[in-house]
């Protein structure tokens, strides 16, 4: 903007006085620059790196267990640490999605304040597709139309690369957080272009994601030489409840607090165990008998896992 009066008004808001043609001078008013940082989550990343980190290996997605808040309060804190002048633009948060729409958790992190949520989808191998391509559109928007004078990302693919790059050369700068180990999970050449990298070891990570594992659980259940037999007695029915009684007690202690308690609550309510934790409890059967069970065990433990947290009666359960 170009203004030749009003001198002392402008000066204040921060305008530059240059000479103009024929030495007249005149006063440029520059855009003030915006310090707000916006936080770039691959969802994918932080689900198979994080349960690395806590597990020891991969979990699958269904084992995780995410506490949205927790993890809201460690992003923001690793943007405060990266960027400390800079006020949040907002976290963007990136994960794929399957032919049964959002999950819980999708919705749940969409819930939070400042949270906005972006999806891609998962191919016929379980593939995400598309993530990638989103965080980096969002991060060449921003910072073209220069809302962001700060990037924090949470991934560890290459092929944010190139949407690191564009941002840098509108002057924003990125920092990176990587999960231990970072080293081994992200690539060298995102390492390499990012101004800072964080590293959030098991501390940070079991603050805000708990993986529910079959350790502990007991070896395979051998039948009796005489199982046929012992199964038209009806013998092997009790047998077969002792060891559906056994899978219920391991599943429970492996469970955190906090995944206890939030089982306890949902069954309080409803008839049916939530499919996150159905899907772990089967699992834990088929480690602990070393065989899948049939329709009516997995109806016989589940009703076990609701009478052992107080939840509602099997026969009040039309769906199982």
């Amino acid at each position: 903007m170009l203004y030749d009066e009003g001198a002392q008004e402008l000066l204040i808001l921060g305008a530059t006085l240059q000479e103009g043609a024929r030495g007249r001078p005149f006063y440029v008013l520059e855009p003030a620059m915006i310090y707000r940082v916006g936080i770039f989550v691959d969802a994918g990343y932080l689900f198979a790196q994080g349960s690395t980190c806590l597990a020891g290996s991969k979990a699958d997605r269904t084992a995780c267990h995410l506490d949205p808040q927790a993890a809201v309060a460690a992003l923001l804190t690793a943007a405060a640490y990266s960027a400390p002048d800079a006020g949040l633009l907002r976290i963007y948060w990136y994960d794929a999605v399957g032919r049964h729409g959002p999950t819980t958790t999708h919705d749940a992190i969409a819930a939070r304040a400042n949270v906005k949520l972006r999806l891609g989808f998962l191919n016929n191998q379980g593939q995400q597709k598309g993530v990638d391509s989103l965080i980096v559109t969002d991060m060449i928007e921003l910072a073209r139309n220069q809302a962001m004078s700060d990037a924090v990302i949470v991934s560890g693919d290459e092929d944010v690369r190139v949407g690191v790059q564009v941002a840098q050369v509108y002057g924003v700068r990125v920092h990176l957080v990587g999960i231990h180990p970072a080293r081994g999970s992200q690539s060298r050449a995102l390492l390499h272009e990012a101004d800072t990298t964080i590293e959030w070891d098991r501390s940070v990570v079991s603050t805000f994601l708990s993986v529910v594992t079959a350790t502990g659980l007991p070896s395979p259940l051998a039948k009796p030489a005489d199982y046929e037999s012992l199964l038209a007695s009806g013998t092997a029915a009790m047998a077969n409840a002792a060891d559906l009684q056994a899978v219920c007690s391991s599943f429970l202690l492996s469970l955190t607090a906090a995944q206890r308690q939030e089982l306890t609550e949902h069954l309080r309510s409803n008839q049916s165990l939530p499919g996150p934790f159905d899907k772990v409890l089967l699992a834990h059967a088929r480690t602990a008998l070393g065989r899948y069970l049939d329709e009516q065990e997995k109806r016989d433990l589940r009703a076990m896992v609701r009478a052992s947290l107080g939840g509602l009666p099997e026969q009040q359960n039309n769906n199982l």
